[in-house]
């Protein structure tokens, strides 16, 4: 799933130093996307990552941050908006189910938004629980994701 592979190169180029392409290829093999060179031309390219300077004047990819109205970045939105299947509440725990594979994802996603009261968020392969301050806080919290995924499909 294209949504998965992009939300994985994210997550790659944000933890690690990755200088080509063929290294990203590795590594995205490695966690399980067959994937080829042209691939991941087009995924850098839509996920707009850019070369940057660093230590010793080499080079990695970063990723451009798009600000959109709420401060997130476009693409965690859509990853958000692809990956969520349903959420509910008990007490102050946010249960988010998601499409197999992609919890971690989403809820990377979810981290993104830095919705207020959200303490953390803990992701097996289709459920998140997202731990949030007080109930009250929950209720906001869920409010806002709902807008957030409304105003998205409009």
């Amino acid at each position: 799933m294209k949504s998965g592979r992009q939300s994985k190169i994210i997550e790659f180029v944000e933890a690690n130093d990755i200088e080509t392409q063929e290294e990203l290829a590795s590594m995205l093999n490695e966690a399980g996307f067959k994937v080829t060179q042209a691939t991941i031309s087009r995924d850098i390219r839509e996920l707009q990552l850019t070369k940057v300077t660093i230590e010793g004047g080499r080079q990695k990819y970063a990723l451009i941050k798009n600000e959109g109205p709420s401060g997130s970045s476009d693409k965690y939105i859509r990853v958000l908006c692809d990956g969520l299947v349903s959420m509910d509440l008990a007490q102050n725990i946010l249960v988010v189910k998601t499409v197999s594979g992609m919890a971690m994802a989403v809820a990377a996603a979810l981290d993104s938004l830095r919705l207020e009261g959200v303490v953390g968020c803990i992701a097996g392969d289709d459920t998140i629980m997202c731990a949030i301050k007080t109930v009250d806080d929950a209720a906001h919290v869920m409010a806002r994701l709902r807008k957030i995924i409304a105003d998205s499909r409009k």
